[in-house]
């Protein structure tokens, strides 16, 4: 098999089984929230409203039907890229809830992910350029620290430091409100105030994005480090780069022109599927500095039992992960010139991750439905 129908095979793959990753998740989230205790009515109306009232707005929003009947509904919907109307803001439909909390989730990405690429290339190539040696020891140290923080630990830390103690940022929000948020272009509010060439908005943008980007960034920079640290220590025992410094390159010119381009071939695939994670998986940062993102919407649905809203929050979001993970997969199999042959193999691998994913996604549903589940139980003790 030459490398060109190699290639549309295993693209042929993928796209096939995007639609079967996608009817997975919706069908788990569907399922999962009607598993779990809670009753959206109570959320909507009280639990003391009168039974009369209650069995007349279960009627109206459809949740008297049968399970199957709601599901097939559902799944009608779904198919014409509808994602219902939320039950706790009436009238809003969940694609207006995504256009209004969105793009404060991707301001927040793009710039963690900066920070996190830029930490974490930077310290995995300082290990990697001097193995067995303190910076190498502290690299070490500094991915596994990273990697197993806690998001919103680290985040209420912080916030005490360098919010509370320190007074350089602030606790949280997204823009003060005494002041005049920037005209509403793009929704991003750095982009927006510079199109409307306001400086001061734009610094005090930055000032506010600071502290939860930093946190963010710093705690996923762990795994771009240790990721660059490993391949660029293979990469410097390559033949190619014993040979350059047999000419006589200088070292400096080794390591940035030669061995970190290929270093960094393993960081694009892990790029692109940790952003789109980071879309939906920003919750607990989010939730932690109140940032008016799509993930802390997605939280207060939750708190809710906002049916529709929670299944069209993380179906959007499963979507852009799948999206995200076959665009690219198929450009580091043509950027990558040694995957040949194992494109139609490797996609299995890519697959078992995928699911690993999925349950990581119903894993944090539940979670915050426990969270949710044990307050209403402390709050009816102390009652």
């Amino acid at each position: 098999m030459s490398r060109s129908k190699a290639l549309q095979s295993y693209i042929f793959v993928r796209l096939l089984l995007a639609p079967l990753m996608l009817w997975t998740i919706t069908t788990a989230v569907f399922l999962l929230l009607r598993a779990t205790p809670g009753d959206p009515i109570d959320a909507i109306l009280g639990s003391r409203a009168p039974a009369a009232a209650k069995a007349a707005m279960r009627t109206q929003l459809g949740l008297d039907a049968p399970l199957w009947e709601q599901y097939l509904k559902y799944m009608k919907n779904l198919l014409g890229f509808d994602l219902g109307t939320s039950l706790t803001t009436r009238g809003q439909t969940v694609w207006q809830i995504i256009g209004d909390y969105f793009p404060a989730t991707v301001e927040l990405a793009v710039c963690s992910m900066a920070v996190a690429l830029i930490v974490g290339i930077s310290i995995g190539s300082l290990a990697a350029s001097r193995p067995n040696t303190i910076f190498d020891a502290a690299g070490r140290l500094f991915g596994i620290i990273t990697y197993s923080l806690p998001a919103f630990w680290a985040g209420m830390v912080l916030q005490l430091i360098f919010a509370v103690q320190l007074g350089w940022f602030p606790l949280g929000t997204r823009f003060p409100v005494t002041l005049r948020a920037p005209q509403d272009y793009t929704g991003l509010y750095t982009v927006d105030s510079l199109l409307s060439a306001n400086p001061g908005q734009f610094l005090t943008s930055l000032h506010y994005l600071a502290l939860p980007s930093l946190t963010l960034g710093i705690l996923l920079s762990g795994i771009f480090e240790r990721i660059v640290r490993v391949n660029l220590k293979q990469t410097l025992q390559a033949d190619y780069v014993e040979a350059a410094r047999a000419r006589g390159i200088p070292e400096l010119q080794i390591l940035w022109a030669h061995a970190l381009k290929n270093a960094l071939i393993p960081v694009i695939t892990v790029l692109g599927l940790t952003f789109a994670a980071l879309l939906g998986g920003a919750i607990l940062t989010e939730v932690t500095f109140s940032w008016p993102g799509l993930a802390n919407r997605l939280y207060e649905a939750i708190s809710l039992r906002d049916y529709p809203t929670v299944q069209g929050i993380v179906v959007f979001f499963a979507g852009i992960v799948v999206i995200a993970s076959i665009v690219i997969d198929i450009l580091n199999a043509y950027i990558d010139p040694r995957i040949h042959w194992s494109l139609v193999i490797g996609h299995w691998s890519l697959v078992i991750s995928h699911w690993s994913l999925v349950i990581g996604h119903w894993s944090l549903v539940i979670g915050h439905w426990s969270l949710v589940i044990s307050t209403s139980k402390i709050i009816c003790r102390i009652h």
